[in-house]
């Protein structure tokens, strides 16, 4: 039987960095929507949570499956870092809302909160990254260029 060797396009997206750190994303805010839940919290912090559950979802099943390669007419990176950066914010704020509440179950919401948009900064950098050093379009440097 002969060894499989992987090359890195070929390497499983749910054993890289992103896909990493995009599961410990999505594990974080459920554990936040799990306190909100449990503390009765109001509805937004709630509803908030839950839809960032479901994007980040979407967009692990999206890589995981590798749809991102089919689905061509979107530029599914610049919408993953767009979708980082905007749960950053709200996460931000709902945290920092629910820290300030009384309930310890909101507070360990909001904590769970706050790391959960530490880990939406980090994937938008990894995003990020990708983009700066792997151009892909009709805008990518080539080495020989005419002087």
């Amino acid at each position: 039987m002969s060894a499989l060797m992987l090359t890195q396009e070929d390497r499983l997206f749910c054993f890289s960095v992103k896909g990493n750190v995009k599961m410990l994303r999505l594990g974080l805010t459920v554990t936040s929507m799990t306190f909100f839940i449990i503390s009765q919290a109001p509805e937004p912090y709630i509803v908030i949570t839950g839809f960032e559950v479901t994007i980040v979802f979407f967009f692990i099943i999206l890589y995981t499956l590798r749809l991102d390669r089919v689905i061509d007419c979107i530029f599914w990176p610049l919408l993953d870092i767009i979708n980082s950066l905007v749960t950053a914010i709200f996460m931000i704020i709902v945290s920092v809302l629910a820290l300030t509440l009384e309930n310890t179950f909101t507070v360990f919401g909001g904590v769970f909160g706050l790391l959960t948009a530490v880990c939406c900064i980090a994937d938008g950098a990894l995003m990020y990254r990708k983009l700066l050093f792997n151009p892909s379009g009709p805008y990518q440097t080539t080495s020989d260029k005419i002087l």
